[in-house]
């Protein structure tokens, strides 16, 4: 598992927290390295595997404990899972989370110390020119840590705000791989906020295309076949990296006819997926939304989300 920090961001927005950090595992363990918890005095958001553990690294947090732990979880902590786990904790804020960069963040942890040589040479590997893949996991070395810095979430943009809409978002906004972009002509339409999700109102959404990302997934899912087309049109007349669309074969054959009136080539309207999702789950709305959540995994590789 890869550090998010637009997540860190998000929570430091509601002040400091410790983050609990699962730095090493040894045998059996609840949860993998990488897996994390945020702390603060009244809440606490993802999970390192509950139970005498996830208790106990609770109130180590809430006490102000920052530094490394190292627990046998069954003679230790009486929990099943036979392995050993090694905890780091560390008091966040949001000037320390914004000064987070590059493929591997690497700081001391427990007492400061200078970057060992060792240290250094292994950020050396990651850093252009040579650019080798960062670790797959957090990795303890000499007093510091190693940790993955995942890439940059990828903008997912759905348009229009009806039931296959909110499906969507829904089964969408808990992927921390992906930011969303949620747009409509009506802001009655979108019901609760969702956190993390950006909410676009306007009466002319096309006019909006213009503001996504060339590597930006679409999902054109409005009211209105005409809008739907509009949309389409335009999205077709710039850079992105997928394009769907809800319907059915029959109205991607229209769309296809009208789509290459309008200058499109056959090579650009084949890039449109149409149905959306996976027929053979069926065609409620949150199954359409399981079947386009699991096609745009596959298709940007899985982050595997927070535990709420």
């Amino acid at each position: 598992m890869s550090l998010r920090p637009e997540v860190l961001a998000r929570a430091a927005a509601r002040g400091p927290f410790t983050r609990v950090l699962v730095a090493e595992v040894k045998g059996s363990a609840p949860r993998e390295a990488g897996a994390d918890m945020l702390v603060w005095a009244d809440a606490a958001e993802g999970t390192i595997g509950g139970g005498a553990l996830e208790w106990q690294a609770l109130a180590q947090a809430r006490a102000g404990f920052a530094g490394v732990e190292r627990l046998a979880l069954g003679p230790g902590l009486g929990q099943c899972c036979g392995g050993a786990v090694t905890l780091v904790y560390e008091r966040l804020d949001a000037a320390a989370v914004a000064a987070i960069a590059g493929p591997v963040w690497a700081r001391p942890v427990g007492v400061a110390a200078a970057m060992p040589a060792t240290v250094a040479r292994a950020l050396a590997r990651v850093a252009p020119p040579v650019a080798a893949r960062p670790p797959a996991a957090p990795k303890l070395l000499e007093g510091w840590l190693l940790e993955p810095v995942a890439p940059a979430p990828v903008p997912v943009w759905v348009w229009g705000a009806g039931h296959v809409g909110r499906a969507l978002v829904a089964v969408l906004a808990p992927l921390e791989r992906f930011a969303l972009v949620w747009a409509d002509f009506d802001a009655d339409r979108f019901g609760d906020a969702v956190p993390g999700v950006r909410q676009i109102v306007a009466q002319s959404p096309v006019d909006m295309v213009r503001l996504a990302a060339d590597n930006a997934h679409h999902l054109v899912v409005t009211h209105s076949h005409e809008l739907d087309l509009a949309l389409c049109h335009a999205i077709l007349g710039q850079g992105f990296a997928g394009l769907g669309l809800i319907g059915s074969a029959s109205k991607a054959a229209r769309f296809a006819l009208r789509l290459a009136a309008l200058g499109h080539s056959n090579t650009e309207i084949a890039r449109i997926t149409c149905p959306i999702g996976d027929p053979g789950l069926g065609k409620h709305p949150q199954a359409i939304a399981v079947g386009v959540a699991a096609a745009l995994l596959r298709t940007v590789g899985e982050t595997p989300m927070r535990d709420a």
